[in-house]
């Protein structure tokens, strides 16, 4: 699904040069939960931007299904991403003047999918994200989880085989957090989603499958997870993240 090859991130800071990614290499299955990790800096944001094609490695090769995205012009990058990369964002993006419906097709309408098959793909997301009764709601009229999980939806619109997720419990309590992070993991169980999630909350991270700890650009760690976790095993992981 997603093959890294040797690749760094540099960005002039005035006359410097300020190196976030440090030629990582990385590959992920496709059907893998991964989540990373790491301290503010660690570049876990910036490599999430370049899975997402959002922003442009240096040096280095980024294949996602087999295609390389820095090589694609800016339209075909654009293409690409509808199709094949969901996005789910911490603070939920959503257009607040389109309701729940108009918010999960917005991707299909631009992608110039037929209104009939958008709101047949809507009404199976909204029950995929329990939200039939929220269907015509604005985003003003949702608590935070119920728009995350709109978001969600809208991320599955196209069917992509990727979802990236920014820190998706970041701004939900925790309660609300693990209805989100129960609702991730069984679309990755039952559809097998690949999703690749930025989080600093070792609790949400003991949802995935597999833990990337990032510092200092490079991977400090990379440690498969087996269904219950043991509470040392976190610890471990923990204090190489604080090293």
């Amino acid at each position: 699904m997603i093959h890294l090859n040797d690749i760094q991130k540099t960005y002039e800071i005035g006359k410097h040069p300020f190196t976030v990614i440090k030629g990582m290499n990385l590959k992920i299955p496709k059907g893998e939960f991964v989540a990373i990790m790491g301290p503010s800096g660690s570049g876990k944001s910036t490599l999430l931007q370049l899975l997402g094609g959002l922003d442009s490695p240096t040096n280095g090769e980024i294949f996602i299904e087999k295609t390389n995205i820095p090589s694609l012009s800016e339209k075909e990058l654009t293409y690409f991403r509808r199709r094949n990369i969901g996005f789910i964002f911490q603070n939920y993006q959503l257009l607040p003047t389109m309701t729940v419906a108009e918010n999960i097709a917005f991707p299909m309408e631009a992608e110039g999918i037929s209104k009939s098959k958008q709101k047949r793909r809507t009404a199976e997301l909204v029950q995929a994200v329990d939200l039939e009764d929220k269907i015509n709601f604005f985003p003003s009229q949702l608590s935070g989880g119920q728009q995350q999980r709109v978001s969600i939806a809208r991320a599955l619109a196209m069917n992509p085989p990727l979802v990236l997720a920014d820190e998706p419990t970041g701004n939900l309590d925790r309660k609300r957090g693990t209805e989100i992070l129960n609702l991730l993991d069984r679309l990755h169980r039952e559809i097998g989603l690949t999703i690749v999630m930025v989080t600093h909350d070792p609790y949400a991270a003991r949802f995935a499958e597999r833990i990337l700890l990032l510092k200092d650009g490079e991977i400090q760690s990379d440690s498969r997870l087996a269904e219950g976790v043991e509470d040392h095993v976190m610890e471990n992981l923990l204090a190489k993240l604080n090293a």
